[in-house]
């Protein structure tokens, strides 16, 4: 009956309508430092067998398929493409990008709770103490903390040593060292708001060490990794989801036109 292709199109259509919005977010953020883009994966619902396949039919003999009517898709899951984003030159010793894999750590509240999250984000300033935070909206402070001397010049080796020479001195000194973070499955975390993730069960625990080791990325001072969201590849999926989204709601419209043919019969 035309009621389950009514049925079958709204899920398509509410599936569609699920992209467009993470598509709206990527392109929305394709100026956003350290972004990475997110992907929708559909799958099929459930399915009327109405003779399964196999089946003897009467010349004893089994069917080489059967009769299965599905009844429509919906969202399985979305998924975060962490594909390295185009390097742009900054200038500024405090900007930096991770060349591989990778995350920085910083402390952040999420439910009301400190607690360590990552970030692919290496725009860096310090904070009225001294101390490197991250440029969100909170100032995230990174994790393990480290402190720039007042008036000091600084430089940010590619392995994260934190090297200083303040006024006076002749030779930097080290004052810190970065720490990195990687993941087995980064595309497992939780996106949290404010260019950070959250570690969670899909994503394992973090392996953290220093840049260039333990197949950690190295660090580029002066540089920031932008966002990776093709904005060719996403109007031409934009395209393709209003497309389908009109597909769909001509289904619905050939199924209603049905209906009205079935609630219009007489009998002569």
């Amino acid at each position: 009956m035309a009621i389950s292709a009514l049925h079958a199109a709204a899920t398509g259509m509410r599936a569609m309508d699920e992209k467009l919005n993470v598509l709206a977010n990527n392109i929305a953020n394709i100026g956003t430092v350290g972004f990475k883009r997110s992907r929708v994966s559909f799958e099929d619902l459930l399915y009327q067998v109405k003779r399964e396949p196999g089946l003897e039919n009467v010349s004893s003999e089994p069917t080489p398929f059967g009769i299965q009517v599905g009844l429509g898709t919906q969202v399985s899951g979305t998924e975060l493409d962490f594909a390295q984003g185009p390097i742009d030159v900054s200038n500024n010793t405090f900007d930096m990008a991770i060349e591989g894999n990778g995350f920085f750590q910083v402390l952040a509240l999420y439910n009301g709770e400190e607690i360590t999250s990552y970030t692919r984000a290496g725009n860096f300033t310090v904070n009225a103490n001294g101390a490197l935070v991250l440029g969100n909206s909170v100032g995230s402070l990174m994790e393990p903390s480290i402190t720039i001397p007042s008036g000091a010049e600084v430089e940010i080796t590619e392995n994260g040593q934190v090297l200083t020479r303040e006024p006076g001195q002749t030779n930097f000194s080290q004052s810190g060292q970065l720490e990195l973070a990687r993941f087995v499955n980064p595309k497992g975390l939780l996106q949290i708001g404010k260019n950070l993730y959250a570690q969670s069960d899909a994503s394992g625990d973090p392996v953290t060490g220093n840049p260039g080791e333990d197949g950690i990325g190295v660090i580029r001072s002066g540089f920031l990794e932008m966002s990776n969201v093709d904005p060719v590849r996403e109007l031409v999926e934009l395209i393709r989801t209003q497309r389908y989204f009109e597909l769909n709601s001509q289904t619905v419209q050939s199924a209603d036109e049905s209906l009205q043919v079935v609630a219009q019969l007489r009998r002569f």
